[in-house]
């Protein structure tokens, strides 16, 4: 047998707009996901992992990467890496593994496989700037054919809309791959490299539509967030959903049971693609499991839906990383991580030498033991070209170019992100360093007047 049969198979579950405190091991006592529970029983959790971009098209841009969306070339909706660009996927794919993946994967650019080997559904369209000149004249932007939130709030309800069709076609399509590769029974293949397999889903990413069940299941259950003061902060103010104005308080509640029960579905679905490794005959405990999403949801905190902001609602995702063979499970890690950081943790995990030039950190000291002596204790994320948060220990920083003011978050004393420490004297040595490290990162000169 090879050596590359020893590298172990990997799994990546991955999935659109997760709010990362809705899950049961966050202790969330309504959502029903035991796939996602055992997962986290018996791998380690990241309590504070945080998007690189709050964004769907710039955040698994620099998840693939490896790199923040300036360094990669994505900072805005609709950029793509460019063709040949190395991603963990091309990586792997270097050092023999089979990289298939089923689902959303969000490239606009020419290149739709960006490494991957084997591409067995998903979202595989170029985007008309990237064909020429004048290819997107008579096309209508996103802006054009989108819905305002209020109206994706109010028709929020039982239904099988566009992202369960996608889901149900990602899944079946791994299925299906999964068979033929571990054990089709018409060549009776047998497994000669080693697998990264990612199913990347939709959900819950709006229009918010659900089964019946889970819609009357959740109706009663869920506590929609109401009576939230909006920010005065230009930015982070803006496209408030206010309650009894735009929406009533049964369609927020609507609303909110709808994406709880889109997140059980994805649960149900990531369990169908584990029983079919287990009928494969796969030890999943011999397999490096992934768990995470490309940002989260506000669900109507601070008066906002949807992503884009700093907000933790927005910004910290779930992430969960399971391999028995390789560390002990049933762990929490409290400290700071980004999901650029699983390029480098995937290359450690499986023996593979991490490019140069990426901010990918290697979660793996993290993972293998409780010291936090050496880590770096910071966490980046941007987006549009001006906006910037980093996050240092408990306090958040955001920068918004010149023309807006800053903001400082201190999570441990207001966990709930009501009250800007900008001005506070307390906090003016940590602004110096905050403005500091931002200019390092390439954002700005001097602070906001």
């Amino acid at each position: 047998m090879s050596n590359e049969r020893k590298q172990p198979n990997i799994l990546f579950l991955m999935s659109d707009e997760h709010r990362a405190d809705v899950t049961g091991y966050e202790g969330n006592s309504v959502i029903r996901t035991p796939v996602l529970d055992e997962l986290a029983r018996t791998g380690v959790v990241f309590r504070n992992a945080y998007t690189p971009s709050p964004i769907c098209v710039p955040g698994r841009q620099a998840i693939m990467s490896g790199q923040f969306p300036r360094h990669c070339g994505c900072e805005r909706f609709g950029e793509d890496l460019t063709p040949g660009y190395m991603t963990y996927s091309r990586r792997l794919a270097e050092f023999g593994y089979e990289t298939a993946v089923s689902g959303k994967l969000h490239h606009t650019g020419t290149d739709q496989m960006q490494g991957w080997t084997t591409r067995i559904s998903g979202d595989m369209q170029i985007a008309p700037r990237y064909l020429g000149e004048g290819a997107g004249a008579s096309r209508r932007s996103l802006a054009e054919v989108k819905w305002n939130d209020a109206k994706e709030i109010t028709r929020a309800g039982v239904g099988r809309g566009p992202c369960v069709a996608h889901d149900e076609y990602a899944v079946e399509g791994a299925l299906n791959f999964i068979e033929n590769y571990f054990s089709s029974p018409y060549y009776d293949r047998e497994q000669t490299h080693p697998l990264l397999l990612k199913v990347s889903l939709l959900q819950p990413h709006y229009p918010y539509l659900t089964s019946e069940e889970k819609f009357t299941y959740y109706l009663n259950r869920v506590e929609p967030f109401m009576g939230q003061e909006a920010s005065e902060h230009p930015f982070l103010g803006q496209r408030q959903i206010r309650p009894d104005v735009d929406v009533t308080e049964r369609e927020l509640r609507r609303a909110t049971a709808v994406y709880y029960g889109m997140i059980e579905t994805i649960d149900e679905q990531y369990g169908r693609v584990i029983h079919a490794l287990e009928h494969a005959g796969q030890n999943l405990d011999d397999w490096i499991i992934i768990y995470t999403t490309d940002h989260g949801e506000m669900l109507g905190e601070h008066g906002i839906w949807e992503k884009q902001k700093f907000y933790e609602g927005s910004v910290r995702v779930p992430l969960i990383i399971r391999y028995p063979k390789g560390f002990a499970g049933g762990r929490i890690v409290q400290e700071n991580v980004n999901l650029c950081d699983l390029f480098a943790t995937l290359c450690d995990l499986t023996g593979i030498e991490t490019p140069r030039g990426l901010d990918s950190r290697s979660l793996v000291p993290l993972i293998k033991s409780d010291a936090e002596s050496g880590w770096d204790n910071e966490t980046v994320s941007q987006f549009g070209g001006t906006n910037l948060m980093i996050k240092k220990d408990h306090l958040k920083y955001q920068y918004y170019g010149e023309r807006m003011p800053e903001v400082l978050f201190d999570l441990e004393r207001d966990p709930e992100e009501r009250h800007n420490m900008i001005d506070d004297p307390k906090y003016t040595g940590d602004l110096v360093y905050f403005q500091r490290r931002r200019v390092d990162l390439g954002f700005g000169g001097a602070g906001w007047n």
